[in-house]
């Protein structure tokens, strides 16, 4: 069970970095929600390994707490930077407002990109870990579609 739920983490935040990959092809890219999807990839990662390690996660887009409860699991997620991470929080739902909306330029959310990146890179390293086969994921995509 933990793992289906951990999978469907995976796949959601995967879904959102395809979003932020397809987008950054535009001309003149939603920079605004191109930042949203990077903070819910990262968001997502991180709570897809909270799923696996048995940690449950109240509802919060703080990045900051969900990535000390990662830390109090495994020390290692300090090799990631907390600074990036922190940052990408504002992104959650402050942008999504006229009144706190902000434009970022395409360099930005590339970086923004980059650190979602890096965290899916390390995330998916530690389920791995943990025994979560990511071929997993193509079969309860058959499973869920009857093929």
């Amino acid at each position: 069970m933990k793992e289906d739920v951990a999978m469907r983490w995976i796949t959601k935040a995967g879904n959102d970095l395809k979003a932020v990959k397809h987008l950054l092809t535009f001309e003149d890219a939603p920079t605004d929600v191109i930042s949203f999807h990077c903070q819910q990839s990262v968001e997502k990662y991180l709570k897809a390994y909270l799923t696996l390690a048995g940690v449950r996660v109240k509802r919060t887009h703080d990045l900051d707490t969900i990535l000390y409860l990662c830390i109090e699991e495994d020390k290692d997620f300090k090799e990631l930077d907390n600074e990036e991470i922190s940052n990408l929080t504002f992104y959650a739902v402050e942008i999504r407002y006229p009144e706190e909306y902000i434009e970022l330029t395409i360099g930005e959310v590339e970086e923004l990109y980059e650190t979602a990146r890096k965290v899916r890179e390390f995330v998916i390293k530690k389920l791995e870990e943990k025994g979560l086969r990511l071929q997993r994921l193509e079969e309860l995509k058959v499973k869920k579609h009857g093929s």
